[in-house]
C-alpha cells in the first residue's frame, strides 16, 4: 500500500505531539475509512521505535470520540506512545445501514467482526481491517511506529473488540485492558441483534467472535485481562454481563482484574478518569522505560 492512498485531513498539536486524521480506500472494507492517530513527542526526538496501542470504541462512535473526550494525550506523551483510533464501521453512500435507523446496528456498529451474510458482507469486514488492513498501512507510512510492540483497548462495543482480536490472536499483542466491555455478544440483546445480521441464525458461528468462549477454547496464551467497569451503568446487567467473563476466567484458569468503581456510568467521563491508569498498564507490558 502506497504513501500516495493515504490523505491528511486534520493536524493538531497536543502535548508536543500531533493529532493527525487520515482518510483512505480499504480494500477489505470496501469503502473510504477514516482513523485518527496521536504521535508523540518521542517521534520526532527519539532515535528509538515508538510502540502502538490501538483503541477501539463503542456503539455510534467515531475517531473523534475518543480523541475529543478521553483526555489519553497527556499520558501517550508522558509514555512515548502512538495512540491508533479507528472509525467503529464502514461508511458512505453505498454501505448498508440498519433498515429500522436504530443506532445499535449498522453504521458506527460494526462489532469487529467479518460479516458473512448479505447486504452486509460487503463492506463489514471490521475484524480483518483491525487486524490486518489498518496495521499494514501504518507500518507503511510511519515508519517510526514499530510493528512489532503492541497493544490494544477499548470500550462497549470496542472492548468486546479488544478482548476478542486478543484472544484470537495470541502472540500480537503486549498487553489488552478494557472499559465496560461486551464480553459474550451471543447472550445480550445488542450482540444477538448484530451477529444474527451479520454472521447469520447460527449460534455456533457467533461462538468465534466471543470472548467468553474464546477464553475457555484458547489454551495457547493467556494474556492478562484489564477490566474496569462503572457500577452506575445503565447497561451493566443485560448488555454487559461481566460475571460472565469472571465465571469464564475462573473456570479456564485465566488471568482477569476486574475493578468496579462507585458512582461512575457508561461516559466519556468514566474513561477519562481511568485513561490514565490504563496506559501506564499497557506501557509496563510493551517494556517502556
Amino acid at each position: 500500500m502506497s504513501i500516495e492512498e493515504l490523505k491528511q485531513i486534520g493536524r493538531c498539536k497536543s502535548f508536543g505531539g500531533w493529532i493527525e486524521t487520515y482518510t483512505h480506500f480499504s480494500k477489505k472494507c470496501n469503502c473510504t475509512m477514516r482513523f485518527s492517530l496521536y504521535l508523540p513527542p518521542q517521534m520526532e526526538s527519539g532515535k528509538s521505535l515508538i510502540p502502538a496501542l490501538y483503541w477501539l470504541s463503542g456503539l455510534t462512535c467515531t475517531d473523534e470520540n475518543f480523541i475529543n473526550k478521553s483526555g489519553a494525550m497527556q499520558y501517550a506523551a508522558k509514555h512515548g506512545i502512538a495512540l491508533i483510533v479507528p472509525d467503529t464501521s464502514p461508511r458512505g453512500d453505498d454501505v448498508p445501514d440498519d433498515p429500522n435507523q436504530d443506532w445499535d446496528f449498522g453504521l458506527g456498529a460494526g462489532f469487529y467482526v467479518n460479516a458473512t451474510e448479505t447486504p452486509w458482507s460487503k463492506h463489514y469486514q471490521m475484524y480483518d481491517y483491525i487486524v490486518n488492513e489498518l496495521p499494514e498501512l501504518i507500518q507503511s507510512r510511519f515508519e517510526k511506529i514499530d510493528p512489532k510492540r503492541k497493544s490494544i483497548f477499548g470500550h462497549s462495543m470496542g472492548g468486546h473488540g479488544a478482548i476478542m482480536i486478543a484472544l484470537k490472536n495470541p502472540g500480537a499483542y503486549q498487553s489488552v485492558s478494557a472499559f465496560s466491555p461486551i464480553v459474550s455478544p451471543g447472550s445480550c440483546p445488542w450482540g444477538e441483534k448484530a451477529f444474527s445480521n451479520y454472521l447469520g441464525s447460527d449460534p455456533l458461528k457467533w461462538q468465534t467472535y466471543d470472548s467468553c468462549q474464546l477464553i475457555q477454547s484458547q489454551p495457547k496464551e493467556r494474556l492478562p485481562l484489564l477490566i474496569d467497569q462503572g457500577q452506575n451503568d445503565g447497561f451493566l446487567k443485560i448488555q454487559l454481563q461481566l460475571e460472565k467473563i469472571q465465571a469464564a476466567c475462573q473456570e479456564a484458569g485465566h488471568p482477569l482484574t476486574l475493578r468496579y468503581h462507585a458512582g461512575y456510568d457508561h461516559s466519556y467521563f468514566f474513561i477519562s478518569s481511568f485513561i490514565g491508569e490504563h496506559i501506564s498498564y499497557h506501557a509496563q507490558a510493551l517494556n517502556i522505560n
